[in-house]
C-alpha cells in the first residue's frame, strides 16, 4: 500500500463512484489507504453500507456526507450531442439538484474539503482558444450543451459564495471530455470516442462498407485519459484550496475528422467514412489552457493519445 499523509486519516465520500471516472478514482484512492471510502450514486447501492442514495434528494445528500472529511462530487447525468438534444430538461434539473444539495449538505455536515467536478461544456460557445479560466463567464454555452453546462457551472457560484460567507473549502475543476477503459459505450448516451470505437469495431466485424459519422468533421475537441484525470483530481484535493476554477486537460486539440480517421486506423476498419452534415457539430473548437493546474497543484497529463485510444479499443473488444 502507498502511504500518503493527506489521505491516511480521511473519511472520503465519492459521489458517482460506480461510474466511469468514479470507478478509476476509487481504485486509485484505495492504494492511498484513506481511513474509509463511501460511494454514493444517483440511484445505486453503496459498496460499504448498502444504503440507497438519490442525490437529487437533500436528505439523502445529508446522510451520504455525514461524518465525511472529504467529498469528491463526480455524480452527473451526462451524454453526447444526441442525448443533450433529447433530454435538456433532465440534464439541467438532475445536475443542478445534485450539485446544489450535495454541496449544501457537505457544508452543514462540516466537511473539511469539497471538490466539485464541472465540465468544459460550461464555457461560452465561441471561447478564444485555448480556453482560459478567466473566459468562463464571457458568453452563453453552445446550445446543445447549455442546460448541462450551466447546471454544472452553478457549482462554481455556490463554491465561491460558500467560501465568502461560511469559509467553506470548496474547489471546482473543469475537465475536458474523458476517455479510457470502462467508458460508456451505449449509443443513446455515449460521447464521441466510445461512439466511434463501437461503430468502427462493429463495422469491421460485420465487413460493412461504410461508417456514418455525425457532423462535418471540422469541429475540434480535446480529450483527457481517465487515469490522468484521476491523478489531477487527487492532486487538487491534496494541494488546492481556492474557489477559482481550474481547467483539467491534456492541452491539445484534434478535429473530429482526424479523430475518426485515427480510430478507423486503430480498429483496422478499411471501409469508407460518410459525414452526416444534417447532424450538429456542437461547439466549434475545444482546447484548454492547462497552465493553472500545473502551477497550482503540479498536474500535467502524461498519457499519449494514440496509446490511450489503443487501450480503450482493446478494453472494448474484450467486453
Amino acid at each position: 500500500m502507498i502511504k500518503n499523509n493527506y489521505w491516511s486519516d480521511k473519511k472520503v465520500l465519492i459521489t458517482g463512484g460506480n461510474g466511469f471516472l468514479g470507478t478509476h478514482l476509487v481504485k486509485k484512492l484505495k492504494e492511498l489507504n484513506p481511513k474509509s471510502i463511501r460511494i454514493a450514486d444517483k440511484h445505486s447501492l453503496t459498496l460499504r453500507d448498502k444504503d440507497n442514495y438519490d442525490l437529487r434528494n437533500y436528505q439523502d445528500c445529508l446522510r451520504a456526507s455525514k461524518g465525511m472529511d472529504v467529498v469528491i462530487h463526480l455524480a452527473a447525468k451526462v451524454g453526447g450531442i444526441g442525448f443533450n438534444r433529447e433530454f435538456p430538461a433532465d440534464l439541467y434539473e438532475d445536475n443542478i439538484l445534485m450539485g446544489t444539495f450535495m454541496m449544501k449538505a457537505a457544508r452543514i455536515n462540516k466537511v473539511k474539503k469539497y471538490m466539485a467536478l464541472g465540465t468544459i461544456c460550461a464555457y461560452p460557445k465561441f471561447t478564444p482558444v485555448p480556453f482560459k479560466e478567466d473566459n468562463i463567464w464571457n458568453g452563453y454555452p453552445e446550445e446543445t450543451n447549455a442546460p448541462y453546462g450551466l447546471a454544472k457551472k452553478m457549482q462554481l457560484v455556490q463554491a465561491q459564495s460558500y467560501r465568502e460567507q461560511y469559509d467553506f473549502n470548496a474547489i471546482c475543476l473543469f475537465p475536458v471530455n474523458l476517455y479510457g477503459p470502462g467508458d460508456n459505450f451505449k449509443p443513446e448516451s455515449s460521447h464521441v470516442i466510445p461512439a466511434l470505437i463501437k461503430k468502427f469495431v462493429e463495422a469491421k466485424n460485420s465487413s460493412a462498407k461504410e461508417v456514418v459519422v455525425w457532423g462535418s468533421g471540422k469541429a475540434t475537441r480535446e480529450f483527457l485519459y481517465v487515469k490522468d484525470a484521476v491523478e489531477g483530481i487527487l492532486k487538487a484535493c491534496e494541494k488546492y484550496n481556492k474557489s477559482d476554477p481550474v481547467n483539467l486537460g491534456a492541452g491539445f486539440e484534434i478535429s473530429i475528422k482526424d479523430l475518426a480517421e485515427l480510430i478507423k486506423k486503430l480498429t483496422g476498419f478499411s471501409g469508407k467514412l460518410i459525414w452526416d452534415r444534417t447532424k450538429p457539430d456542437g461547439q466549434p473548437r475545444r482546447k484548454l489552457d492547462t497552465n493553472k493546474a500545473k502551477k497550482e497543484f503540479g498536474f500535467v497529463s502524461k498519457t499519449n493519445f494514440a496509446k490511450g485510444l489503443k487501450e480503450t479499443i482493446e478494453w472494448y473488444k474484450k467486453q
